[in-house]
């Protein structure tokens, strides 16, 4: 386990329309120590998709914060996007790995099992995310994930991003050995904005146990 403190990996909300979530984000990526981005909901073609992801690399690249489009890499490489990040441990992550690896990031989540993980690990994935949906649509227990994210952490050296569905899953993970932390939708949701939510979850990675 690291000594270092996690870093922060921010996902947006589902994206369909970029209105005024810039705005949301600037403001969260100036309240912490946040290393990635990652977009969804964005669709998956044309024109439009492009200029929503070119539109939110604008806010995350200048700060040195890597944009990670989940779905397939064609994508996330036209628009300008530092990598993709990919549901399973199966073909398309192989697919998305051959295409864009080294050059670009490559992430695997909706990995269920263990032996998942590992596969996705040895197919040369620059991360593991643990703790999203897998296939089936299920999400692991706050007692389940630092249970998977331990025993990773102890084992393997592919860094794993932890997802924290709430404030107080922050610390817990950080204390299992996450490399970075997931802040989900709860961000973008809290009734003092973002940026509070960002501060708080930053204030609660400086308090990690060692």
């Amino acid at each position: 386990m690291s000594d270092k403190n996690p870093r922060l990996y921010l996902v947006t909300p589902l994206l369909d329309d970029i209105g005024t979530f810039p705005t949301a984000l600037a403001a969260a990526l100036g309240a912490g120590d946040v290393a990635s981005l990652l977009m969804r909901g964005v669709p998956q073609g044309g024109a439009e998709a492009e200029r929503i992801i070119r539109a939110i690399a604008a806010s995350t690249q200048p700060r040195g914060v890597a944009l990670l489009v989940e779905g397939p890499p064609d994508l996330a490489l036209r628009a300008g996007a530092d990598g993709a990040h990919i549901a399973g441990s199966g073909d398309a992550l192989a697919a998305a790995i051959e295409k864009l690896s080294p050059d670009y990031i490559v992430g695997a989540g909706a990995l269920a099992t263990r032996d998942d993980a590992m596969r996705a690990g040895e197919a040369g994935a620059d991360y593991l995310l643990f703790g999203d949906e897998d296939a089936g649509g299920e999400s692991p227990s706050l007692e389940r994930l630092v249970e998977r994210v331990g025993w990773w952490t102890e084992i393997f050296v592919t860094p794993c991003v932890a997802l924290a569905r709430t404030l107080d899953d922050v610390g817990p993970l950080a204390r299992a050995g996450a490399d970075f932390i997931m802040l989900g939708d709860f961000v973008w949701r809290d009734p003092r904005g973002p940026a509070a939510a960002v501060a708080d979850a930053a204030m609660r990675l400086g308090e990690k146990v060692r």
